[in-house]
């Protein structure tokens, strides 16, 4: 059992995290599918990775059902957990390859549970469709039309590559500096015209409840929130930070982290920015602030 930890651990929390979207409920999943790997005859296990796939799959499917209810009651707009991934390795090298950008896990939350899972079999983790189909229990045809679906849903063209541009950590140096130096127009011709930013408080830390469109509201709601952290009483500090395995920023106050902000990019404009400011989402970010 160790030694299939070892070496599907790491994936199988990839899996289950973008099937949820929290960590909580990944770390979660991985656990009881470890716990219940000792009930079963080892004779079963002569495809591990597809059959512990299959496990950690179904029991996400069960917290996805809870976690939709969950989230109806959830006070202004919802955004998936991030996850610190610049000083772990190991993590860092399957998020290079089986981990979607946090714009595409923010897409994901307008999927049902079967096409989500469908969809990260596939576009995260690479599966073909007869070992998805074998995973969820359908046929080769219903998971290409779920996959087909889904990507209607999320806006991805048929034979779009699924994989959208996180801003650099060039470019996101370049759009602090923009904000920084407080000139509205340097900022706004930084972000594309339908630009959007949504910011996630939970109803436990100031955000705005709804999201912010028009390149003029985005930057003046930046342009505020920098002056406010360069006045000397603020006590607010930031870094850039990998986070997601992309650049963002890690923004702490003494008692510790305060926001994580996320940007998504396309043709060099900004298009979507994502501010996480529920502390119970950033408590992974504890020690590394």
């Amino acid at each position: 059992m160790q030694e299939l930890y070892e070496q599907y651990g790491r994936l199988l929390f990839t899996l289950a995290y973008q099937l949820t979207g929290t960590v909580a409920d990944a770390e979660d999943a991985v656990q009881d599918v470890f716990v219940k790997i000792y009930e079963i005859d080892s004779a079963r296990l002569t495809q591990p990775k597809a059959y512990l796939c299959k496990m950690v799959t179904n029991r996400c499917r069960d917290l996805l059902k809870s976690a939709r209810r969950r989230r109806e009651q959830y006070f202004g707009e919802w955004l998936p957990e991030p996850i610190p991934t610049e000083n772990d390795s190991s993590l860092e090298a399957i998020v290079r390859g089986e981990l979607l950008s946090y714009a595409m896990l923010v897409l994901l939350e307008k999927l049902s549970p079967a096409e989500r899972v469908v969809f990260v079999l596939r576009e995260a983790m690479g599966f073909d469709y007869a070992a998805i189909a074998e995973i969820v229990d359908k046929s080769e045809p219903a998971c290409r039309k779920l996959i087909s679906r889904a990507r209607g849903k999320m806006g991805v063209p048929p034979e779009e590559q699924v994989r959208p541009e996180a801003a650099s950590e060039q470019w996101v140096k370049r759009f602090v500096s923009a904000l920084e130096s407080g000139n509205a127009d340097t900022v706004v011709a930084m972000l594309a015209s339908d630009v959007t930013l949504v910011s996630d408080g939970g109803g436990k830390a100031i955000a705005a409840v709804h999201p912010i469109r028009s390149p003029v509201s985005v930057a003046r709601f930046l342009l505020g929130i920098a002056n406010q952290i360069a006045h000397p009483d603020s006590g607010i500090t930031f870094r850039l930070a990998g986070i997601n395995g992309q650049a963002g920023l890690l923004f702490s106050s003494p008692t510790g982290p305060d926001t994580i902000v996320l940007l998504h990019q396309e043709n060099d404009k900004l298009q979507n920015l994502y501010l996480i400011r529920n502390p119970d989402k950033l408590a992974s970010f504890n020690d590394k602030s």
